[in-house]
């Protein structure tokens, strides 16, 4: 396997991609920077771009040599990723602060593994479908993919961590259906997960079903389990047509709008940038999501293409997840932004995963011997 990017192969790297995703990390920055205003903003601001400028650097790292090397190793990747689910279980940290343990930490650096492990869980199941594809209907040959997958999400949901364990169905879906799973599977699926939706309500925490019942009816609680998404209404309602421009959001520099420059980041830009600026950030996530959509259609083999398109069922359900969220269309999954939201961890598994497309596409025609 060789290592360094060909220059021939750098001249197909799909620069409308990459422009999209510098675009946003860059939007993103300013946005932390406005939404830390009341905060030590220069310290949140130095930490996304250093997280941004890891992020390329992995981008970097990750063209240097063929996606192909990800399917000589994915046995290793699958159980080094469980591995560090098992590890969260033991000695995760940050229940205190996020009501979960979902951190390792050490010394005085911390991570939240399930970032990294839905990236490795796509690869090694782009991998396991690609091997079974002839037999992709077979009752047996679904049930081996689905126990695959299942174990490392079974982890994540003990944690508990409910929007990954999410992320983790989506991406499972996407790349199963784009491997050409029959409808009726599909529809057996969906009418299963309804009838279990009463044994799901009994498995939920106490925060999980708070959450739930929250986004039924959020006024019950104004100023308790409510507050997050009525004050985050509140700020995309004030923003109207134009916003309050630039640094001048009231309702986050008041402290009104909680996790403002995290998981609510979109009400705080809404609320500065208005109708206009928010349609502007979502038609820039439809061009992202375009333009994976057709650098999966051209890849040279299956697996690129399920690759693709598992990051892309990914990065999509973050998007809707978050911005649904925020307005009271979903209840609250604490699922941050894609490239916007502040998070280390967070913007680095996205540049990773964005590093993987543009491998992908760099080498839609180039065959190893």
């Amino acid at each position: 396997m060789k290592f360094g990017i060909d220059t021939k192969l750098f001249k197909k790297i799909d620069w409308g991609l990459v422009f999209i995703i510098i675009v946003l990390c860059t939007w993103g920055v300013i946005m932390v920077a406005s939404a830390t205003r009341d905060l030590d903003s220069a310290r949140y601001v130095k930490t996304q771009i250093s997280s941004v400028v890891v992020g390329i650097v992995a981008v970097f790292i990750i063209l240097s040599f063929d996606y192909k090397l990800f399917e000589k190793i994915y046995i290793h990747i699958y159980v080094i990723s469980n591995v560090l689910l098992i590890i969260v279980l033991l000695f995760g940290q940050g229940k205190e602060q996020w009501g979960a343990d979902r951190w390792i930490r050490i010394g005085g650096f911390g991570f939240q593994p399930s970032d990294f492990v839905k990236i490795a869980m796509i690869i090694c199941l782009a991998k396991v479908v690609d091997d079974h594809k002839k037999y992709i209907d077979y009752i047996p040959t679904l049930g081996k993919i689905l126990a695959f997958i299942g174990f490392p999400m079974l982890l994540i949901l003990i944690q508990p961590d409910l929007g990954t364990t999410l992320a983790f169905g989506v991406f499972t879906f996407g790349i199963l259906f784009i491997a050409g799973l029959k409808y009726k599977y599909i529809l057996n699926s969906i009418m299963i997960g309804i009838f279990s939706l009463p044994f799901l309500w009994m498995g939920l925490k106490d925060y999980q079903k708070s959450r739930i019942m929250v986004f039924l009816n959020p006024e019950e609680d104004p100023t308790g389990s409510g507050y997050h998404i009525l004050q985050s209404k509140i700020a995309i309602g004030s923003g109207e047509f134009w916003g309050s421009g630039i640094f001048k959001g009231i309702q986050h520099i008041h402290g009104f709008l909680p996790e403002k420059h995290t998981d609510f980041i979109f009400s705080m830009l809404t609320e500065e940038l208005g109708f206009l600026g928010s349609g502007i950030l979502i038609l820039l996530y439809l061009f992202l999501i375009y333009r994976c959509i057709n650098i999966a259609r051209n890849a040279r083999d299956d697996f690129g293409k399920y690759l693709v398109m598992g990051i892309t069922f990914m990065i999509s359900f973050h998007i809707i997840a978050n911005i649904a969220m925020t307005m009271g269309l979903m209840p609250i999954t604490g699922k941050p932004l894609p490239f916007m939201s502040y998070g280390g961890t967070f913007m680095l598994s996205n540049m990773i995963a964005v590093g993987i497309v543009l491998n992908v596409n760099m080498r839609r025609d180039k065959i190893n011997f």
